[in-house]
This record gives structure tokens, C-alpha cells and sequence, in this order.
């Protein structure tokens, strides 16, 4: 497989993790931070996010890959971008939580 295909996985994988947060907050109705309108992002700009990132990851996944009834080895490369983003997610939000409520005694994720 080469680098280019590896790479191309990779972010695609990144992508399709990182809509999922969004579109969960969309469906919750709570706030999320996006780049397109900072940490208070409601539903509306969550859905768009996250659909975009989904539908970004995938084409992106799917040029990567190509054709093929099979995964090769972009299948790693896919997964370690999902694995990747999960594990960012996760110290981020303990280190320095901007998307939950911090509980009494510091620890993230409460709830609001």
C-alpha cells in the first residue's frame, strides 16, 4: 500500500470519528464546539459539522482505498485514524474539557 493511500485512510478516518461527537450533540440538543461558530456551536451548526465530516471522511476513504470487494491494509490505516481521534478526545477532554461540565473535584465530564 502506499504512503499516499495509507495517509488518504488515515484522515478518513480521523474525519468519520470526529463526526460522530457533532452529530451526537446535534441530536441532544447541546452545545459543541466547531470551527464554524467556536465552543457554544448549537445543534444546527453540529449537524452541519458533523455531516460534513462524515461525508468528507468517507469520500476521502473511499478515494484512498478504491475499488475492491476487500479491505487491504488501508483498513489499519482507516481504523488507527478512528483509534487516534477517540484517544485525542479522551485526554483532551480530561486535560482541558471545553465540551463538558466539569465535575466537583475536577473531574470533566459531568453533566450541565
Amino acid at each position: 500500500m502506499s504512503r499516499r493511500r495509507a495517509v488518504g485512510a488515515f484522515v478518513g478516518g480521523l474525519l468519520v470519528a470526529n463526526c460522530a461527537p457533532h452529530l451526537a450533540s446535534a441530536v441532544t440538543g447541546r452545545a459543541h464546539l466547531t470551527p464554524l461558530a467556536g465552543r457554544d456551536s448549537g445543534p444546527l451548526v453540529n449537524l452541519a459539522w458533523g455531516a460534513a465530516n462524515l461525508v468528507g471522511g468517507l469520500a476521502l476513504t473511499r478515494a484512498a482505498v478504491g475499488a475492491g470487494r476487500r479491505w487491504d491494509r488501508s483498513l489499519v490505516a482507516f481504523d488507527a485514524g478512528v483509534a487516534t481521534f477517540a484517544a485525542w478526545m479522551f485526554v483532551s477532554e480530561r486535560v482541558m474539557p471545553l465540551n463538558s461540565v466539569p465535575r466537583a473535584g475536577g473531574d470533566a465530564g459531568g453533566r450541565a
